[in-house]
């Protein structure tokens, strides 16, 4: 086991170089806890990363019913055994002292703790009020990404056909329902066309709005070993940081924030004009393809570079790499789905590999990521915007479908209008009509746009708040019942990763205190509730994740994501993660979709007919049939328009937020590891050189980083990126702070979300947190240089510099 460096400054480890079209070579990743030898663990538990959205296959170390440490699987495909910094310490927060142990309730203004009977008939007796008063619509559910999938599905079960509520989503909706919308649109289906093997085989590795060596490192040291062997991948990037990603690339596109789409329209101008397309693919797999070329005739890269302050020049030799690529890998992360026109540039992504062939073979790959590491499954399972099995809402014979495997009327499955989306439920928490928001695993009070927004709809006295966490979050702090959630390592389940890539997590060790699985607090509240089908048989008759999981095969059984060919045993059995569908047919899994074609868009079988990329407007099924009878691929064209909200004289800025490689989502659990809190304890800001000189600032500075919404002071630092933006990691809160919650009175915060601006896409939903205007004003002259530590990431930079 390679273990004993410091993974927070060494963060993608030894190279172990590989030629291309062969496999990666493992490496075995492992930390242990200080004074604890491998021949001291008890029994290795297998399971998968929950930290991130790669997956990385790894086994948890037991001691004295403790967790003391983990190591990674050689033998799973998607990380041969390595394990990122997040990986190999985060597993410490499982034994953090502040974790929640007992339920608390509200009691004249204070938290309490009481039993779990307490707080449960608080939950079900307050359901049964609302439900009797004002109907379902009164009650609203807001996940995360980070469940299991047995969960996902119960409480998408409960909400939807027990509850009757059409107000479910999940925190998915900030990081990956772009990545959804976009593969809708495109090929009428949900699910990654491509497979992280691509990177084994790819000639030209193209990353839009993705920093991958920081979001996913495991998978950018499967790149950077590629660029260390024979043969190497040529490199895109689409960033307007100068990021490490960027470093590597033969070409670097920086565009303006907010301009993607004028970009992306240039790059399919360059490779229609140079006819460098797969005419006979795309005249066999798609539709559409007349209007998008007339549609990019006009978006030259001269033009584009009036818009995106790029030069002609790169992106005529940006669509160069991309037309002539021989086996074309593209991934899109953030950088996209959480800008101006987000939808509509992840399509032209999309659009790119339909119109070069470039899908189903190796090294063919496109990846529309997700940003957290279960995201895949509420997607599947229908906890967030969509109907369970990729099932279309609009289609009557899907919602009977699956009223059928429920044993419920179609009339109980609310189908009416799209699913609420996560911007809207806490917009009808504002205005009234949703009166309990139960929140799982999730941190809205840090995480979304406008915080002092949110936390006075969080801290209503008519809405009634349950949160289910492990810590007392910034939002729990607001709520009336808080209920202790067991976590990965103390409970069992499945969970799906960005490349369809199926892992079993096994439950290591028990919860601290009376803390619960989420399943096991979902079915309580089944129980509670009392459930019923259409013959009066319990709605939800599962018991435990090995029969919530056989529930979900049933559901998933003919739909593209088809699980019936897994199992737990057969996960358990497993040396490696296995790709969806698997299936009697498909036994080992499915390395990539659309090898044979398009075959999900099939009006009677797509999981939605589209929408229209300017207004998000739903096309009806008979528009949709008559522009794709046969069910190909569709080629939707974008036009480029400015955002909602420029600078201005005022506001001469534009603020971008964004993830860092020591920590995830609201640093609850992150912010607990001793070595990745150390390595990055505090917020900071990011400018140019020449940005920070133009508004009178210097490197340590503290700076105020101001938007019409809110502020938030951090220390400076100037770095390579382009000029007029600032950048603020997103994951910062209160909570190890004497406030608690919110910032100090009267001050400015520290969590990036004070600032950025209540908006999102028309199509997607996802909220834009990389598209608002600010001013950066001087708080403080630093008082002495500043020092910090360099790691391998600053030495990489300088070699190159």
């Amino acid at each position: 086991m390679t273990e004993g460096r410091d993974r927070t400054k060494d963060i993608w480890g030894a190279r172990t170089p590989y030629d291309p079209g062969t496999p990666w070579p493992a490496r075995a990743d492992a930390h242990l806890a200080p004074g604890v030898a491998e021949d001291d663990v008890e029994r290795w538990v297998p399971s998968a990363s929950l930290l991130h959205s790669n997956g990385d296959a790894m086994d948890i170390a037991v001691r004295d019913g403790r967790i003391v440490g983990v190591r990674g699987r050689t033998e799973d495909r998607v990380n041969r055994g390595r394990l990122g910094p997040k990986d190999l310490y985060g597993w410490q927060a499982n034994g953090s002292p502040d974790r929640l142990t007992r339920p608390l309730v509200r009691r004249d203004g204070h938290l309490e703790e009481c039993d779990w009977d307490t707080a449960m008939d608080q939950v079900a007796g307050r359901s049964r009020e609302l439900l009797e008063q004002r109907g379902p619509g009164a009650i609203g559910f807001y996940t995360t990404g980070q469940l299991f999938l047995e969960e996902y599905y119960t409480l998408a079960v409960l909400a939807r056909a027990g509850i009757g509520t059409n107000h479910l989503d999940g925190n998915t909706r900030l990081c990956t329902a772009t990545a959804a919308e976009a593969l809708k649109e495109s090929f009428g289906c949900d699910g990654q066309p491509g497979s992280y093997e691509d990177i084994d085989h790819a000639d030209v590795i193209a990353l839009f709005g993705h920093n991958m060596a920081e979001t996913q490192t495991v998978l950018w040291t499967r790149v950077l070993d590629r660029l260390a062997g024979a043969r190497p991948p040529r490199l895109v990037c689409v960033d307007p940081r100068y990021t490490l990603v960027a470093q590597q690339a033969e070409v670097h596109l920086a565009p303006r924030p907010g301009t993607n789409v004028a970009l992306l329209d240039a790059l399919l101008h360059e490779i229609i004009r140079r006819d460098l397309i797969d005419q006979e693919y795309i005249e066999t797999h798609t539709v559409g393809f007349d209007d998008l070329a007339a549609a990019v005739a006009p978006c030259t890269p001269r033009w584009a570079a009036g818009i995106c302050d790029v030069t002609p020049a790169a992106i005529e030799r940006a669509a160069e790499l991309l037309g002539t690529a021989e086996r074309l890998t593209s991934t899109v992360l953030q950088g996209v789905y959480q800008s101006h026109q987000a939808t509509a540039a992840a399509v032209q992504v999309n659009n790119l590999h339909l119109i070069r062939g470039m899908l189903g073979r190796p090294g063919c790959g496109l990846l529309q990521m997700n940003g957290q590491p279960s995201a895949q499954n509420t997607r599947e399972c229908g906890a967030d915007g969509d109907l369970p099995g990729f099932r279309n809402w609009q289609n009557d014979d899907h919602v009977a479908d699956l009223a059928r495997v429920w044993n419920v009327r179609p009339q109980d499955i609310p189908h009416h209008a799209p699913p609420t989306h996560a911007m809207q439920i806490f917009r009808y928490a504002e205005q009234g009509s949703i009166r309990m928001l139960w929140i799982t695993g999730t941190n809205p009070a840090v995480s979304l746009p406008e915080l002092s927004r949110i936390r006075s709809i969080l801290a209503q006295e008519r809405l009634f708040v349950v949160v289910q966490d492990l810590f007392l979050t910034e939002t729990a702090q607001l709520a009336d019942v808080v209920l202790p959630a067991a976590t990965w390592g103390e409970k069992t389940g499945v969970l799906t990763n960005a490349d369809r890539t199926v892992h079993l997590s096994e439950k290591a060790v028990e919860p601290p205190g009376e803390a619960r699985a989420d399943l096991d607090i979902f079915l309580d509240y089944a129980a509670r509730m009392d459930f019923r089908d259409k013959d009066g048989g319990p709605l939800i008759s599962w018991h435990d994740p090995e029969s919530a999981f056989a529930a979900w095969q049933r559901c998933s059984a003919g739909r593209p994501c088809d699980y019936t060919g897994l199992s737990h045993d057969r996960l358990r059995r497993a040396d490696s993660g296995i790709q969806w569908p698997c299936t009697e047919e498909a036994p080992d899994g499915t390395a990539r979709l659309y090898t044979d074609g398009i075959t999900f868009a099939d009006p009677d079988t797509c999981e939605s007919y589209g929408k229209d990329l300017v207004t998000g407007a739903s096309t009806e099924v008979v528009e949709y049939r008559s522009l794709n009878p046969d069910g190909k691929a569709v080629l939707r064209a974008a036009e480029y328009l400015p955002p909602h909200e420029d600078t201005s004289p005022e506001y001469p800025v534009q603020l971008i937020t964004g993830r860092t490689v020591h920590h995830f989502h609201t640093r609850t659990k992150t912010g607990r590891a001793p070595e990745l809190n150390a390595a990055a304890p505090d917020v900071w800001a990011e400018m140019s050189p020449t940005e920070a000189a133009h508004q009178g600032l210097s490197d340590g500075d503290l700076v105020q980083v101001g938007t019409p919404r809110g502020a938030v002071r951090a220390r400076l630092r100037t770095t390579a990126m382009r000029d007029g933006v600032v950048f603020v990691p997103f994951h910062y809160g209160y909570w190890d702070t004497p406030e608690g919650h919110r910032p100090p009175e009267g001050s400015a915060g520290r969590a990036a979300n004070e600032g950025t601006i209540t908006d999102w896409d028309p199509v997607s939903k996802q909220p834009l947190f990389k598209t608002c205007a600010a001013r950066v004003t001087l708080v403080a002259r630093r008082a002495t240089p500043p020092v910090r530590e360099r790691t391998d990431a600053d030495a990489d930079a300088g070699s190159r510099s």
